[in-house]
């Protein structure tokens, strides 16, 4: 299994349950094929540039461990979700 982290971005017009909800969702499809070890909430920051007309996002870091198909399935998952504005998947292990 391999290191990865990702970041998201949610939308802040979000109700507080709702992206509860969302977060436990990504963090399932994570915990289904491999190991979630941390989970770190930023909560709501200024973007640097405005993004479908908001001007701020709700951040959050999940660090994991997982097999190289993972990532591709996070993403997809990412993609069809309309409350993500934007995320990334870094693989820590590579340089």
């Amino acid at each position: 299994m391999r290191k990865y982290e990702t970041l998201f971005v949610l939308k802040t017009n979000m109700e507080e349950a709702a992206r509860v909800a969302l977060i436990e969702k990504f963090t399932g499809i994570i915990a289904n094929d491999g190991e979630v070890t941390n989970v770190d909430e930023w909560g709501s920051r200024k973007l640097a540039y405005e993004i479908e007309k908001l001007t701020e996002g709700y951040y959050v870091l999940v660090d994991f461990k997982a097999n190289p198909e993972l990532p591709r399935e996070l993403e997809r998952n990412f993609k069809i979700s309309d409350d993500v504005l934007r995320y990334v998947v870094i693989n820590k292990e590579e340089k």
